[in-house]
């Protein structure tokens, strides 16, 4: 039913089924209409629900996505498509212009927020999150523990939108063990959805920071491709010594870790979502202060 690629860092390039994050759009999407259906039923027809909202989001995201796996975009193109993502947020004017900041306390930013500050996020953290892959599990398992942090925020402050991430982080973990096994491929349609459902609900759920924190790893390793691609025309580029992963250099996180400690795939992907599940523990803890 899916097409298949290469798993490249494994023996013999075995085919694995692409393109499985759908599953996750689909589920996450029916779920999320159906939260509009019955909390609609208490409101006017016409008003939309952070949970309607969400939904068009991540339909943006994985037809993205799609669009990727199927005509393989290029990243100048790529990298902007996410801005057409952000309009749903923009016109229904979802999240709190008024946000939380770390050494002016919480500021009011108006349509600024919204014009500027909501197509930043999307586009960032969408963009971010899709350049992080390659591994078994990677694009998976690391938006699934940012995931997992954003509900321990949302449950520990009491928000109602809680509710939203509930189907979305079940159908993100199924995937994540499944892709870290080598059984599939969750393609661009996983990661851009992923990513944007990040975005999204943090802005709906005015969580921006608890966001910008878990994220880190994220931003380093896309601050590492973007410098060496835009600067020095190099790409990163992972090399198999038998059953480990190596590489000669450091042009993004992947290749920095196996830089100065060459492992195995899954050892890898460990490493790196530890990096994560740091940052988000961290985010987590710095919500509660």
């Amino acid at each position: 039913m899916f097409p298949k690629a290469p798993d490249k860092h494994k023996p013999g390039n075995p085919l694995i089924p692409n393109g499985l994050g759908i599953f996750y759009v689909l589920g996450s999407v029916l779920y999320l209409f159906l939260l509009h259906y019955f909390y609609g039923v208490n409101i006017d027809a016409n008003e939309n629900t952070p949970a309607l909202n969400l939904a068009v989001c991540i339909l943006f995201g994985g037809f993205m996505g799609l669009l990727d796996d199927w005509a393989d975009i290029k990243w100048r193109y790529k990298a902007i498509l996410p801005l057409i993502a952000s309009l749903p947020l923009i016109v229904v004017r979802e999240g709190d212009p008024t946000m939380s900041t770390y050494f002016w306390g919480k500021i009011n930013l108006g349509a600024f927020y919204y014009f500027a500050v909501i197509p930043l996020i999307i586009t960032i953290t969408t963009n971010a999150v899709n350049q992080l892959g390659g591994l078994n599990g990677l694009e998976s398992i690391c938006p699934s523990i940012i995931l997992t942090g954003m509900l321990a925020v949302s449950i520990i402050h009491g928000l109602k939108e809680s509710t939203l991430l509930y189907v979305p982080l079940i159908v993100s973990w199924v995937l994540a063990y499944y892709n870290f096994r080598g059984k599939i491929f969750v393609g661009n349609t996983g990661s851009f959805a992923f990513g944007i459902t990040l975005a999204s609900y943090a802005i709906i759920a005015n969580i921006e920071q608890t966001l910008a924190i878990s994220i880190i790893p994220y931003v380093i390793n896309s601050a590492l491709v973007l410098i060496n691609i835009l600067f020095f025309n190099r790409r990163a580029n992972l090399e198999i010594d038998g059953l480990k992963l190596k590489a000669s250099h450091r042009r993004s996180l992947i290749t920095l870790i196996a830089y100065y400690y060459p492992t195995t795939e899954r050892k890898l992907v460990l490493l790196i979502s530890s990096l994560f599940i740091l940052t988000t523990v961290i985010a987590v803890l710095v919500s509660t202060v």
